[in-house]
């Protein structure tokens, strides 16, 4: 994926506008940072590029080799990891890495063994993830999204629930797969998760 135009876009739920009139345009080998106050929109926007949600108004457009690509192929192609995602809570980690690469392979064919060990869960790969601590959750649900090939990175609040160890493995992570993808990054203006970030969209300029 080269590039996703976003043109012209609004969201509007019920009778409230959530934004209006935004344009845009993300380019692979670029991450961008969505900031906004709470509530304002940031989540829905990232939904919207993933095509989970559709605009109120305005198109999205995504591209490849500059041929457009049919919206609903867009999720073959990406990666997601947010607060509102939910994993399995009776599954182990292995039973979920396993369910996981059904549907996306992992960079450089790490095997499950050695994703575990990035993750740092090897230790707990038996135990299922209701016994897991909201950071060891966190690290399972980023390390499938930036570990997995993806040509669209999303990630909403992505150092939420993580202790600096957490931080630092998700910081390692982006810069080692950051290549050849559009990544996007929903934050609270948290300097760790978008100091990396070539530029930043503010939903508050779109109200």
């Amino acid at each position: 994926m080269d590039k996703i135009i976003l043109d012209n876009i609004g969201k509007r739920f019920k009778k409230d506008w959530i934004f209006n009139n935004l344009s845009y345009t993300f380019h692979a080998n670029k991450s961008y940072a969505i900031q906004g106050s709470n509530g304002s929109g940031k989540s829905t926007l990232l939904k919207i590029v993933a095509a989970y949600l559709d605009p109120t108004l305005g198109t999205v457009s995504y591209f490849s080799s500059n041929q457009p690509i049919d919206s609903q192929l867009i999720h073959s192609s990406l990666t997601l990891a947010a607060p509102y995602m939910e994993l399995p809570e009776e599954f182990t980690p292995i039973e979920i890495v396993k369910f996981h690469l059904g549907f996306k392979s992992f960079y450089n064919d790490i095997s499950v063994d050695t994703f575990l060990k990035i993750v740092q869960l090897d230790k707990e790969s038996h135990k299922t993830v209701n016994q897991f601590s909201s950071g060891m959750k966190q690290r399972l649900k980023l390390g499938l999204a930036i570990l997995s090939k993806s040509d669209l990175l999303l990630l909403d609040e992505p150092t939420i629930n993580l202790d600096a160890n957490g931080i630092n493995l998700f910081q390692e992570w982006i810069k080692k797969y950051s290549s050849n993808r559009i990544i996007i990054i929903c934050s609270n203006n948290i300097r760790e998760e978008i100091e990396f970030c070539h530029d930043v969209i503010n939903v508050n300029n779109f109200k």
